[in-house]
């Protein structure tokens, strides 16, 4: 009876102390960062997305850029490559020094293959080829009903009835936007479509009366994608309706609940045939198919309280754009992000987010992220397309560090528009602190 209380007593103590600590390490997590500000460092060739890149051998390869058929803006050939030996000198190139790669052809409207535009968001390098070479880019892609006509069968596709204005009119029709991977196995000078693995489809899209933010009619896109264990994990703009979109029915209340920033996942080893393979996170775990209905990452909505709203409002602030990247250095993944306050995701601010742990994959850790905090504020500017990317330092060019795997200091680059000029650029160094450090 003594060993067994005594054995209670030893078992009640170890739990408290084990409680203590966690509630300690929770507490101590207070990371911050600091802006530098720095000399202007434009970036030459045009952007239009997050920086994708990643080390081939001793070589620091980017790629900027939209390539495609575009119903509004023309077909593309902005999709370009430029390389170094360190960051500097890849954001340094000339125009005229950045090479086009061999992309697959669009193919005619109600035929397999590859349809409207796309632009690189992240590249994410293969581990099983010693050489480098073999990298899956994460592509964000537009298409409108007559680049994507809906087709009964397969139920993908779009119906042009009520479609809401795009950005060049009253004539012009919105875009949706989806997500696919394309694969190189020659260090990304050619690249073949393996498909698209997260969609929203036609009973999602928001149309008139309600959608008038001259953006998207719905989808899901602006995704920065990082690996933990077996997983590549996609956070993404999600911009559907989370249902089915009735006009008599519509509550704008119900659409901010399933918007804006999401996390899906997909199996490293289905990246060679994603189609159908990625798993949305629905509230307890990664279980809504690649065409169903998630829940975005409710600590990073904007409240409602707070002027939080639904993407199709020209009222609503949301969170956008995200870029999620390891910090080495605070042991943690960082996210950054702009933030829409009108019509066409106009405005001028970028928020940082923090999140402990590791591992994506294990309980929620995917949706563990700290409040949003302001970073940067611009008014007047509209800011789009925050990122943080490596410099020239030793121990950047040494770890061979990307714009998903960081240290303690980074280069802030951002998409500043004003005046009828748009600029990529970095004017500040961020620095990353931990609790009890000094600036």
């Amino acid at each position: 009876m003594i060993l067994s209380s005594l054995r209670s007593r030893s078992l009640f103590a170890a739990a408290t102390s084990l409680l203590l600590l966690a509630c300690t390490e929770k507490s101590d997590f207070a990371p911050r960062a600091v802006l530098i500000p720095t000399e202007k460092f434009k970036f030459n060739s045009f952007v239009d997305c997050n920086m994708a890149e990643v080390w081939v051998g001793d070589t620091l390869r980017i790629f900027p850029g939209k390539y495609g058929e575009d119903p509004l803006w023309g077909y593309a050939h902005d999709l370009k490559f430029a390389s170094g030996s360190h960051a500097d000198e890849v954001f340094s190139r000339r125009p005229e020094e950045f090479t086009e790669p061999v992309l697959p052809p669009n193919t005619a409207p109600g035929t397999p293959g590859l349809h409207g535009a796309i632009w690189f968001e992240t590249v994410y390098q293969s581990d099983t080829d010693a050489s480098g070479r073999t990298l899956y880019a994460v592509y964000h892609n537009e298409n409108y009903p007559a680049t994507l006509p809906y087709d009964a069968a397969t139920g993908k596709g779009y119906i042009d009835k009520r479609w809401p204005q795009g950005l060049t009119g009253p004539t012009t029709p919105a875009s949706v936007c989806r997500i696919g991977i394309m694969k190189s196995t020659d260090g990304g000078r050619s690249w073949d479509n393996r498909g698209i693995f997260l969609e929203d489809l036609q009973p999602r899209m928001i149309l008139k009366p309600h959608n008038n933010t001259l953006g998207f009619a719905g989808g899901v896109g602006d995704p920065s994608a990082v690996r933990s264990g077996d997983y590549l994990y996609l956070f993404y703009g999600e911009y559907g309706y989370p249902g089915v979109y009735d006009s008599a029915t519509y509550s704008r209340d119900t659409e901010w609940s399933g918007q804006c920033i999401s996390v899906a996942r997909v199996a490293i080893a289905d990246l060679d045939a994603p189609e159908g393979k990625a798993r949305r996170w629905d509230g307890t775990g990664f279980n809504a198919a690649h065409d169903g209905i998630g829940q975005p990452i409710t600590a990073v909505r904007v409240p409602k309280e707070e002027g939080g709203g639904a993407a199709s409002s020209k009222e609503g602030f949301f969170q956008w754009g995200p870029s999620v990247s390891w910090n080495s250095y605070l042991n943690a993944w960082v996210m950054l992000m702009a933030r829409a306050e009108g019509p066409w995701w106009h405005g001028g601010k970028i928020y940082i987010s923090y999140n402990p742990h590791k591992d994506l994959g294990a309980g929620d850790n995917s949706q563990q992220w700290t409040k949003p905090v302001l970073l940067l504020d611009m008014p007047d500017r509209v800011l789009w397309y925050p990122s943080l990317q490596p410099t020239n330092s030793p121990d950047d060019v040494r770890e061979k560090r990307t714009s998903v795997n960081l240290g303690q200091e980074a280069r802030l680059f951002f998409k500043d528009q004003h005046d009828t000029v748009a600029e990529y650029y970095s004017a500040y160094r961020v620095k990353f602190l931990k609790a009890g450090d000094k600036e």
